[in-house]
């Protein structure tokens, strides 16, 4: 084997968590095992375990912060969008299981689909270095991260609005405007899906695009648009259900 594992006691030990809870985790498909094919002990993949205890968020924007892109952990990247779907139904499977969550499984699904899809969709032939997208997600912990090295809002919405000079301008204009023109159709008004779905469920939204920051929350009327310094290279987001 190529990869290191550490007994279930090693790694409850990592985690800071009970053999049961991993056992759990195990079950419902939140941290898989490997077992042993002679007594059927369960064995955890060190990177993945190491992977599971960081922050998602904190790896995706550190990600889409580097001066010169390297691919993502294979099992936190999505190099096509068929990987995406793919990965993207494997999600849906684990929140279809959780018993009442607050929002229902498929709207969160839908969200997250659109949000990557966005990427893959106006980045094509135009990635800033990695074709692709980080694509990370905590069950437990109730988080999904995404990001992407691509052209970002604004380079995006100049294509139709060339008049945009800024992330900031961009940013509102992709998650409160009706936009015309085929190219950058999805991400524009397909924001504006994520807006109206996030503002009536209780769901959390955190964006990133070049230099602004948006937090957005059941029942904002008005977008909270801050600086993002130092600026990511593209978009990432993390959606808190």
């Amino acid at each position: 084997m190529d990869k290191k594992f550490l007994t279930i006691g090693e790694t409850a030990k990592m985690l800071g968590v009970s053999v049961d809870t991993l056992r759990r985790w195990d079950k419902e498909g939140i941290l898989n095992s490997v077992r042993s094919s002679k007594k059927g002990h369960r064995y955890y993949s060190e990177q993945d375990v190491y992977l599971f205890g960081k922050d998602l968020f904190d790896l995706a924007e550190e990600w889409a912060l580097r001066e010169v892109g390297i691919e993502p952990e294979s099992s936190l990247y999505c190099s096509t969008n068929d990987v995406f779907q793919n990965r993207l139904v494997g999600m849906q499977n684990l929140l279809a299981g959780i018993p009442n969550l607050s929002t229902p499984f498929s709207l969160i699904v839908a969200l997250v689909g659109e949000i990557g899809n966005n990427s893959f969709d106006h980045n094509l032939g135009n990635w800033r270095d990695i074709p692709g997208v980080f694509f990370g997600y905590n069950i437990e912990k109730k988080y999904i991260v995404l990001a992407d090295r691509g052209q970002g809002l604004l380079r995006t919405l100049q294509r139709v609005k060339p008049n945009l000079k800024t992330h900031d301008e961009a940013m509102q204009v992709a998650f409160t405007d009706v936009i015309s023109g085929r190219a950058p159709e999805s991400r524009g008004n397909g924001l504006k899906f994520v807006k109206n779905i996030i503002t009536t469920n209780p769901l959390n939204l955190l964006f990133e695009s070049g230099d602004a920051k948006l937090v957005l929350q059941k029942g904002d009327l008005e977008l909270r648009i801050t600086e993002k310094i130092p600026p990511v290279h593209g978009c990432v987001a993390m959606l808190e259900f």
